[in-house]
């Protein structure tokens, strides 16, 4: 009988897992906590039989105890943002129709008015493991068997409920193992939220796979990291475009001295990804020049895990995400759903294959609009230039139309990112009666700098096309964004 499909994670194997604190867990330690775990979880039933059970904590030995707990005992995992509001929390809660809530007594979440009101139950991982009585027999492991509900960033309506099946998990984990090439020898911190791919499988999931070490922490900590980074902690670095500028902004702040055993620490690691959000070219850039490290772009979704990825060996382009990996199909398609043959014509990107999604949640209609014959469709657009993807945005969101042409928000981004007074730029298309929509751009601005429209105008002339230049701007003290750092451009909207 299979027990679990994670190799690593058994009785033998002495290896540390996670690095929590000043604590060093074993897989094997790991292994007896999550068993004990999941029979607290049956109770007197066999089996579990999909049902809900919510995750509420940070990175560390709890979440993974509650996560493969639930998975051992048969039930599906709906991993929740600890830094969720609470209308949040009711709201998936609800919809996933979740029986309880799993919670750490040492990152206490207020969880319990929402638990209270909707009749469920909340326990914490700690209090739930001294309760727990003999080992008993656990339900057979089913690939087949729904593992995760993921629910997606809703910046376009209200979040839906991508379920994940055990067999997209394996395919998702086995196929970013090898094109990225893990090993048990590597170590990779974790401080990317827990309720999301990015941290659920590129780097949690795929480390333990393998045997590697996962230094876990609650949160970010730029400080902590960069002298972790300096001693050689790690040999591989997962994160989004924002902290890579926070990285940045702290790394140009030090001394010589320190700034130099930060950079050589990141230099001597043997890869760095950056993902979940487009990575502006003058980040990717700065961070070579300082780390002589090539970041690695990829692109995926929750529905669909990674499914583009820039070479582990070769050349990784600023602003391409690569080739589709091993064992995904990947397609663009135009507006009357045929593939797009030529290079350097846009296409919504569509993507097949044993990683992808199960359907959304108690959501038939959903479901059956987000596939087209087979190929579930991401509402991403491309272009594929000598073979690499570059993602020009969203279809709703990213693209605007203007004046006959269609325009990249993202590409409009990374020409405003290289004004010496932006900080940070998100731009997106608004109603116009001449144009269809016009160019507007909500910017946060570097410390003591200052900004205009015309300013802004004049400094556009000659770096793009007339047509391309924001005709609204709105500086801000931050953008709108999302756990994972994507700029929630509906919220933008409304502002501007």
């Amino acid at each position: 009988m299979i027990k679990t499909a994670f190799p690593a994670l058994r009785r033998g194997n002495q290896g540390i897992a996670l690095i929590e604190g000043d604590a060093r867990h074993s897989y094997a330690a790991l292994e007896s906590r999550v068993e004990a775990f999941a029979c607290v979880l049956l109770g007197q039933r066999d089996h579990l039989a999909g049902e809900r059970v919510a995750i509420l904590i940070p990175a560390g030995r709890d979440y993974v105890t509650a996560l493969h707990g639930v998975w051992r005992a048969g039930g599906i995992a709906v991993p929740l943002n600890v830094a969720a509001a609470r209308p949040e929390l009711e709201y998936y809660l609800s919809k996933a129709g979740a029986s309880r809530v799993m919670t750490s007594r040492k990152h206490p979440v207020a969880i319990d008015p929402v638990c209270r009101r909707l009749g469920i139950e909340a326990r914490d991982v700690d209090d739930a493991l001294e309760a727990s009585g003999k080992p008993r027999p656990l339900p057979a492991f089913e690939f087949s068997r729904p593992a995760m509900i993921v629910f997606t960033s809703g910046t376009t309506s209200q979040p839906k409920g991508a379920v994940i099946t055990h067999k997209a998990i394996h395919a998702q984990v086995t196929t970013l193992i090898e094109a990225w090439r893990w090993t048990r020898n590597d170590s990779v911190p974790l401080f990317l939220p827990l309720h999301h791919l990015h941290g659920i499988i590129n780097v949690l999931s795929c480390a333990l796979w393998c045997g590697a070490t996962v230094h876990a922490m609650p949160k970010l900590d730029v400080v902590r990291l960069c002298e972790q980074a300096a001693g050689g902690a790690f040999s591989v670095f997962m994160a989004v475009p924002t902290v890579y500028v926070k990285l940045i902004e702290h790394i140009e702040s030090l001394s010589s001295p320190q700034r130099k055993a930060v950079c050589d620490g990141f230099r001597e690691m043997r890869l760095n990804v950056s993902g979940s959000a487009a990575c502006p070219a003058h980040v990717f850039g700065r961070w070579k020049e300082l780390t002589g490290q090539a970041l690695l772009e990829r692109y995926g979704a929750t529905e669909t895990g990674m499914a583009i990825s820039n070479p582990y060996d070769g050349e990784r382009r600023a602003g391409f995400v690569g080739r589709a990996l091993p064992g995904v199909s990947a397609q663009l398609f135009d507006e009357n759903d045929r593939p797009v043959r030529k290079e350097g014509v846009s296409g919504e990107i569509r993507v097949r294959g044993k990683s992808v999604f199960e359907g959304y949640w108690k959501d038939e209609r959903a479901t059956r609009e987000s596939f087209r014959h087979g190929w579930f469709r991401t509402g991403d657009i491309a272009v594929i230039e000598d073979g690499y993807y570059r993602i020009l945005g969203r279809s709703s969101i990213d693209i605007i139309k203007s004046g006959g042409y269609k325009l990249s928000a993202l590409e409009i981004e990374g020409v405003l990112l290289e004004h010496e007074a932006i900080r940070e730029a998100a731009v997106i298309g608004l109603s116009d009666d001449t144009w269809g929509e016009i160019v507007a751009a909500a910017v946060t601005l570097k410390d003591g700098a200052s900004l205009d429209l015309a300013g802004l105008k004049e400094w556009c002339a000659g770096r793009m096309s007339a047509y391309k230049a924001p005709r609204r701007l709105k500086v801000m003290q931050q953008l709108p964004r999302n756990a994972m750092g994507k700029v929630v451009k509906p919220a933008l909207r409304e502002l501007l």
